[in-house]
């Protein structure tokens, strides 16, 4: 079996599924990336037992078919240093030998049995179908991914929940401390569903949405989900349980509402933060007409800082604590000029939303609040 395929083209669409492969694998056969050849059509594709990538490039110049597996950073490392230039690959596939020859040379090296290889989970015919544009599910798991939980004890919170209706998908990620609620109209299901995706498939579909146009068809079951772009298809196992009731945790009635500049808030946590206790980085804002104050001091150390920025702010007098880098975390993933933060007390938990939303969405993002020692 032979072919001949771009080295820049190879190269790029392994490097892409190759984020999935573990550091440490339990099974040998997954540090490998499996390569088919079928009717001019090279498949790669790339696992680690729960997640799998895959890919394909056209081949004009081929002969025979057949499957091998070859070691990943091997390939890629091989790979990297060849600029643009057709390379040829020769496999023997009694013995697994593979030869790659290009312009000046050539790289000897021996491939595993394909058949170890983990086969790919078959959804079925009764999986859920939906649609969703590219574009349009790139911006929801960017804005979710950061607020998913690591904590094994509750496992259901270290993912993003698509909550699919027959008017809007919502997606959302908590871990507790701060929730991201993203909804939008421009995608919906014929009826009600929902799955949550592991955060390792959800940084994936971030690293590979940017570059692909056009609707993604999402179809999932109750074990595993299939996302399937222009290039790529990915299938991984979804995060059994039931999701949180996250509407029941979002604050209904909110009196004390304080409109903002985004990137001035911003710029001022980051500089009051340095001066925090490193410990809980706690920050605390202090309203009051037409002012935010911002203050943060560590007692062990002795440092303290304080800066006020304008608001538009009406609403009582008061002061409220948070961990400073999850607040800069939100701000970072709001893309508005302004945003509004609405506030019961200091008990309660604060919404923060976008001045403008964008058009056929809903953007909400809450963070629970720190006791004050004052």
């Amino acid at each position: 079996m032979n072919f001949i395929v771009s080295s820049t083209a190879m190269f790029g669409h392994l490097q892409a599924i190759s984020r999935v492969i573990n550091s440490k694998n339990s099974l040998p056969i997954l540090d490998c990336f499996l390569i088919k050849l079928t009717d001019g059509t090279l498949s790669m594709t790339a696992s680690d037992n729960d997640t799998v990538l895959s890919t394909s490039i056209e081949t004009d110049q081929y002969e025979g078919e057949g499957c091998f597996a070859v070691s990943s950073k091997t390939l890629l490392d091989a790979l990297k240093e060849i600029p643009e230039q057709p390379l040829t690959f020769d496999i023997n596939l009694d013995n697994l030998e593979i030869t790659v020859y290009y312009q000046n040379g050539k790289y000897s090296l021996v491939g595993q049995d394909a058949d170890e290889y983990p086969q790919t989970p078959v959804l079925g015919d009764n999986a859920t179908q939906v649609t969703i544009n590219s574009a349009v599910l790139l911006n929801g798991v960017n804005r979710c991914t950061f607020a998913t939980g690591d904590d094994e004890l509750r496992p259901v919170m270290n993912g993003v929940y698509f909550d699919i209706t027959a008017a809007d998908i919502t997606l959302v990620a908590t871990d507790g401390q701060k929730l991201v609620r993203n909804k939008t109209s421009l995608a919906h299901g014929d009826a009600n569903a929902s799955f949550i995706l592991p955060k390792k498939p959800a940084t994936l579909l971030k690293n590979l949405l940017p570059k692909e146009d056009g609707d993604v068809r999402i179809e999932f079951n109750d074990r595993n989900a299939s996302f399937t772009l222009e290039d790529y298809q990915m299938t991984c196992r979804l995060i059994e349980g039931r999701y949180p009731n996250y509407n029941s945790v979002i604050p209904q009635r909110n009196p004390n509402c304080a409109t903002i500049d985004r990137l001035t808030l911003l710029g001022a946590l980051k500089r009051v933060a340095v001066f925090s206790s490193q410990s809980v980085s706690l920050v605390k804002l202090s309203l009051s007409m037409n002012a935010l104050k911002i203050s943060a001091q560590d007692i062990d150390f002795s440092t303290a800082a304080e800066e006020t920025v304008t608001c538009l702010y009406d609403g009582a007098q008061m002061s409220i604590g948070f961990k400073s880098s999850f607040l800069i975390d939100i701000l970072n993933n709001i893309s508005s000029q302004n945003v509004i933060m609405e506030l019961a007390d200091p008990s309660r938990a604060g919404v923060i939303v976008p001045e403008e939303q964008n058009e056929n969405e809903d953007l909400l993002m809450l963070l629970m609040p720190m006791m004050l020692n004052d």
